[in-house]
């Protein structure tokens, strides 16, 4: 997967708007556009502060790294001010309650991991899965976004590559011994994912982000992680159809 320094990563901060793309762009003022942006902003907005909150747990279990953890929170928590300064610009309140129950599924699996002092499993769910699921909506949504959160999530793509490294490095650093709990995590969370993006899939329609596009680029941020990670591309079909096909 590319760091923040490689080109691919680079260029996340100057993708295109719908307009220099010739994209149909949705009406931002539009009651219909603004009850759909509740609820995404909503998850945007819970997902930087379940990051955050992450982050400063997997401190506890990973004590040498916990300075380097609560650097990431504390990126995940400005991220949080500027989504939120997103919704004010469109005189929108986010849905925070269905932001919650969205997340409850990933949030339960790591909180029950944490209890269990199972570092691979958290960071896994926060720092792998949770972070190629944001790349990839930033990056379906950047082109179709108002001017203003555009600006906003440019900046902060550049972040989440950060955070996803940090995980991919770890587990590359640990992976013989962490092997089998990766697969089994796997097995666990990355069907959740898939029902998140369905779960969505109506209101990202009406933001003009296609569900397909959607999944397409999360598997592909995702398996590029396990790539990274030391997994083969037999091995990571093996666990993409373990865990999507039951």
């Amino acid at each position: 997967m590319p760091s923040l320094d490689t080109p691919l990563a680079a260029t996340a901060t100057a993708t295109p708007g719908g307009e220099e793309l010739g994209l149909d762009l949705p009406d931002f003022s539009s009651s219909l556009y603004k009850d759909a942006y509740s609820r995404i902003n909503a998850i945007v907005i819970e997902g930087e502060q379940e990051a955050h909150d992450n982050y400063i747990s997997l401190g506890s279990l990973i004590p040498d790294q916990a300075e380097e953890l609560a650097r990431l929170a504390r990126m995940e928590l400005k991220h949080k001010k500027g989504f939120t300064a997103c919704a004010n610009n469109l005189s929108v309140t986010a849905d925070m309650e269905f932001a919650k129950e969205f997340f409850s599924p990933l949030h339960g699996n790591f909180q029950t991991a944490l209890a269990e002092g199972k570092v691979v499993t958290c960071l896994l769910i926060q720092a792998i899965l949770i972070e190629a699921f944001a790349i990839s909506a930033y990056h379906i949504y950047i082109p179709v976004a108002d001017p203003f959160a555009r600006k906003i999530t440019e900046g902060v793509v550049k972040d989440e590559y950060t955070h996803l490294n940090y995980g991919q490095e770890w587990l590359k650093a640990n992976l013989e011994a962490s092997r089998e709990e990766l697969e089994q995590a796997n097995r666990a969370n990355l069907p959740l994912v898939r029902k998140m993006l369905e779960q969505v899939a109506g209101d990202a329609a009406v933001l003009h982000m296609d569900q397909e596009d959607l999944m397409a680029d999360f598997m592909t941020s995702y398996q590029e992680a396990l790539t990274d990670i030391g997994f083969t591309p037999r091995e990571i079909a093996r666990m993409a159809t373990a865990a999507l096909l039951g």
